[in-house]
């Protein structure tokens, strides 16, 4: 079972034996020094911890510990983390157990991970973020759960959503909001916001979402961290609710480094021969993403058909190109002018206007005063017309072919992931260079390669004036996350310096 994440960490601790065998933050360390230490692990990424668990260095216990210390202190100021899963220390003490009698590790033994609550965990409860669920257990784990729990990894928690993960901000009923932890008055995203901001924050090293008009991009590139959206059908969506749009729905993690969600992406890839849109072929692991990029051919654009974009997020998009560059890169500017026509947002809003209501509709049947205003808005969206649903079928195909054309010439793309900064929350309207735009602005670049199935990574990349998180956008052909990859690791090591992360 799993408890909701007010009662922390008391209960989680309860019954835990205190040795432990690995070295740990040693109690004759003076405590400011302590809490240093323990900040230090709560920021470092996934990969150097599981490398300091195989090496002995680092307990798999004491590091579910600081997280669960963190997790108590910090959760309370965002609301990110919404259920904790019972048994995740006593999971910690048998890992520890392994690691000294030198068994076989998996790459990612020991090592703490969220889950965003949409996916099904076993015996920890998943709410999908709607009251109509408030108390579902599922007995079985989501594919890509078990693949994480297979590799070593241990589930510390669930994380936040909005209802039925169908917004673009972290609220409903349940729960309430998620705030972003650079700017508690900002928006942290959506649909994956739990998540984003939990590894911003150090309260965990890594985490999944799902994605399609940008619920893990988006949340990554206001909260300051890695989003990835692999190639759809990469990684099976079984276990994962709604099963609505499945042929344009992602699965992909979150983290602080490009190698994470590498290595991630590696352990979760691959039919499950459940999933109909899964394919075989696995990400390989990534182990040259220190060598020097290739002369990769780069296409770029600061804002192409996606106007209004603001100017400190066209002049990180700028400055990212002439990194790669500077990198050995060939980078030409590009556009995409046909785009303009018809937005891929607006396609989006044509496919769930449609498929997206009829599909909840025996769902939701009864439950009026228990949906949330974003799901209770979505529902009286006006359907569109034979001929609208058509048009957005064909116009997703054509989206796709251009991408072709594009991909012929060119290795990647790179562009903004959003138009903005992180914005207030609930927005009625967007102000970006003195116009004024809808709120679902805010995902027209990123649901572009929702729909054309593309892999697609959010980076951090600059800051605005105001202290905001700026990511910077690649996307590669489908099937090529090496490459994808490959470049967003040279992009991070050039930016590494800059790096920093939220005061709490």
């Amino acid at each position: 079972m799993s408890q909701p994440c007010n009662f922390l960490r008391r209960n989680v601790l309860r019954g835990i034996g205190a040795s432990v065998a690995l070295p740990m933050l040693s109690t004759l360390t003076p405590a400011r020094s302590r809490a240093e230490q323990a900040a230090t692990t709560c920021f470092t990424d996934a990969t150097e911890l599981a490398e300091r668990v195989r090496n002995r260095e680092l307990s798999p216990v004491e590091l579910m510990r600081v997280h669960l210390d963190r997790v108590e202190a910090i959760n309370p100021k965002l609301n990110a983390i919404v259920t904790l899963a019972d048994g995740c220390l006593e999971r910690a003490r048998q890992a520890e157990k392994a690691v000294m009698r030198g068994e076989l590790l998996g790459p990612l033994h020991g090592i703490p991970f969220t889950i965003k609550d949409v996916f099904d965990t076993r015996g920890v409860r998943t709410t999908r973020g709607s009251r109509i669920f408030k108390n579902r257990v599922p007995d079985q784990d989501a594919t890509l759960v078990k693949r994480l729990k297979k590799a070593g990894g241990i589930l510390l928690g669930k994380t936040n959503l909005p209802e039925f993960a169908l917004s673009a901000e972290t609220t409903n009923e349940l729960f309430g909001r998620t705030v972003n932890p650079w700017n508690p008055d900002r928006t942290c995203g959506g649909s994956t916001g739990g998540e984003a901001a939990a590894i911003a924050a150090g309260l965990s090293p890594l985490g999944v979402g799902s994605d399609l008009g940008g619920s893990n991009r988006l949340p990554a590139h206001y909260c300051g961290i890695v989003g990835l959206k692999p190639t759809h059908g990469r990684i099976p969506l079984t276990g994962h609710w709604p099963e609505l749009l499945a042929r344009f729905m992602h699965a992909g993690p979150l983290a602080r480094s490009v190698r994470d969600v590498a290595l991630a992406s590696s352990v979760m890839s691959g039919s499950d021969d459940q999933d109909p849109y899964a394919f075989r072929a696995t990400v390989p692991e990534m182990t040259n993403l220190q060598a020097p990029l290739p002369r990769l051919r780069v296409g770029w654009f600061a804002e192409g058909p996606f106007a209004p974009v603001e100017k400190s997020i066209r002049e990180t998009v700028a400055q990212a190109a002439s990194a790669l560059q500077e990198l050995g890169c060939r980078v030409d500017p590009v556009s995409l002018p046909d785009w303009e026509d018809y937005l891929p947002i607006d396609v989006c809003y044509h496919l769930l206007a449609g498929e997206g209501t009829q599909y909840l509709e025996p769902y939701l049947a009864g439950h009026d005063d228990q949906l949330s205003s974003s799901i209770a808005g979505l529902m009286q969206l006006p359907k569109p017309s034979l001929k609208q649903f058509v048009n957005a079928c064909d116009r997703c195909e054509q989206l796709r072919k251009d991408l072709a054309e594009f991909f012929a010439r060119f290795d990647l793309l790179l562009c903004p992931t959003a138009p903005l900064v992180a914005h207030s929350h609930d927005a009625e309207a967007l102000l970006i260079e003195g116009q004024e735009v809808s709120p679902s602005h805010a995902a027209t670049i990123t649901a572009s390669f929702g729909l054309t199935g593309s892999p697609a990574i959010s980076i951090p990349f600059g800051f605005s004036d105001d202290g905001l998180p700026i990511g910077v956008q690649l996307v590669a052909h489908r099937y090529d996350e090496a490459t994808l990859l490959h470049a967003a690791s040279a992009l991070e090591r050039v930016y590494q310096p800059e790096f920093r992360h939220p005061l709490l």
